[in-house]
């Protein structure tokens, strides 16, 4: 049995997050850090290392934690807005574009993969 101060990722992500609620984002980012060291494929702290990064004002290093979400799930528009977001703050808005661009192609993907509703049948 694991000693009880042992941090789970999860734990260590739900950390992040508060921390990035309370205003701690440099903090909250090392966080998301041993959230990924723990567990590399938690989805939530890879987002959360994102804005972290970003609303610590440590642009690049946002940019690159962005981009190694997308390359984890190259079909989540999610991971694509996060990049985005991340060069708009950066001042790369032709990139920014790029990536937004790609967020909407893969959300629209979804949504032709999708069962249409029964409302819209008609």
């Amino acid at each position: 049995m694991a000693p009880t101060n042992d941090l789970t990722a999860e734990s260590l992500s739900q950390r992040g997050l508060d921390l990035l609620a309370a205003g701690s984002p440099a903090a909250a980012a090392e966080s998301f850090r041993a959230a990924i060291k723990a567990d590399p494929t938690l989805i939530e702290a890879y987002h959360g290392l994102v804005r972290a990064l970003r609303d610590a004002g440590q642009l690049n290093q946002s940019i690159a934690a962005a981009l190694a979400l997308t390359v984890l799930t190259p079909g989540d528009p999610l991971a694509q807005t996060a990049l985005s977001i991340s060069l708009q703050h950066a001042g790369q808005v032709p990139q920014a574009e790029a990536a937004a661009a790609r967020a909407r192609v893969l959300e629209w993907k979804i949504q032709l993969q999708s069962p249409p509703d029964e409302e819209s049948l008609p």
